[in-house]
């Protein structure tokens, strides 16, 4: 079986905070990353060195995702690239009819073809475990979910409770000897 950390991503969005939002979750879930803004800029990356998997943005300036994936299944090495559309407009007028195309033409078919913005991480990395043959371990998918956790609570976080996560953090578990591990303790 494959293993996460032997792929590479690329993650296909104009948006700098959710390139860097799914990019993250993907890191966090084991696999490499590379970012594109663009579908321009994509097509260079993945004619340079393709990757094992795109995550694509549906609407984006200069390049959309829906002519960039056709410009890929055009081509016969890079048509073999598994790709995910990950959007906020599957169901209104930017993007919907270039989604409704995509599926009904089957450029991409079968079950998780797309995701619709907000992403559930471990909804997002299912699915590129999935399309890649990498093992879905349960404790993947609790690393995910606590990240995310961690980041939402982050902000709102008072010094003192952060403090004493790091700590925590940091201290060594008495049964693997690694960082983090062993029992959970209660803060005073």
């Amino acid at each position: 079986m494959a293993r996460a950390q032997d792929k590479t991503v690329l993650v296909v969005d104009d948006e700098p905070d959710v390139r860097g939002y799914l990019s993250q979750i993907l890191r966090d879930a084991g696999f490499n990353v590379r970012t594109a803004a663009d579908g321009i800029e994509a097509l260079e990356m993945i004619r340079g060195e393709p990757p094992d998997f795109i995550s694509l943005d549906l609407v984006m300036p200069r390049k959309s995702g829906q002519k960039l994936l056709y410009e890929l299944r055009r081509d016969r090495m890079l048509s073999r690239i598994p790709v995910l559309i990950v959007t906020a407009h599957a169901r209104d007028e930017l993007g919907e009819g270039d989604l409704k195309d995509i599926v009904d033409s089957r450029v991409i078919s079968g079950p998780g073809v797309y995701l619709e913005k907000p992403v559930k991480p471990v909804d997002y990395v299912r699915c590129v475990q999935r399309a890649l043959g990498v093992e879905e371990a349960s404790e993947d998918e609790d690393r995910v979910r606590l990240q995310e956790e961690l980041r939402r609570q982050l902000p709102a976080a008072e010094p003192h409770a952060l403090r004493r996560a790091l700590e925590a953090l940091k201290r060594k578990g008495p049964a693997e000897g690694q960082p983090g591990e062993g029992k959970p303790t209660r803060a005073p």
